[in-house]
């Protein structure tokens, strides 16, 4: 009876696991869809890259004066994105 029922344990491990990561992509995609409705016309037509890579945003903003503006606000726009995706998907923003 042991090896149907850890095969199966282990399947359902691994789909769980699948499905974890694909709701982190997901909620990575729609964080950066959302970026523009989040942080406000300004910023979004001056961002002209943003991703998300293990838990760290990365953006680059072609205005040093925004850029800078938000490098003192970085703690406040990671507690603004992880709360709109419900879950912590950003721990660190790296601006390129």
């Amino acid at each position: 009876m042991g090896r149907t029922n850890d095969k199966s344990l282990k399947e359902a491990i691994e789909q769980m696991l699948k499905v974890y990561k694909l709701k982190r992509k997901f909620d990575e995609t729609a964080l950066v869809l959302a970026w523009p409705d989040m942080m406000g016309k300004a910023v979004a037509n001056r961002t002209k890259d943003i991703f998300i890579r293990e838990k760290k945003l990365f953006v680059r903003i072609e205005s040093a004066v925004i850029k800078n503006e938000m490098v003192m606000m970085r703690s406040v726009i990671i507690d603004k994105m992880n709360e709109r995706a419900g879950s912590t998907v950003i721990e660190e923003i790296i601006f390129l």
